[in-house]
């Protein structure tokens, strides 16, 4: 049984979700560990940023599976 183009879209950003949320709590509960101490908002920018490099990163990777498949 093959995936529908909605429920991959609806996989995508619930994984998303969930990277961004283990993302900030990682930051939030290890940085002090470290001696960084940061801010909730500074934790959530953060977080995006990595979130948008996470995507990039899984976009090259996929295309260039694709490219060599």
């Amino acid at each position: 049984m093959s995936q529908t183009r909605l429920m991959s879209l609806v996989e995508s950003v619930a994984n998303v979700i969930v990277g961004y949320g283990v993302a900030v709590v990682t930051q939030i509960v290890i940085f002090p560990i470290f001696g960084l101490h940061t801010t909730l908002a500074q934790n959530l920018k953060m977080g995006a940023v990595f979130t948008v490099v996470s995507i990039a990163r899984s976009y090259v990777l996929r295309r260039l599976f694709e490219r060599f498949r």
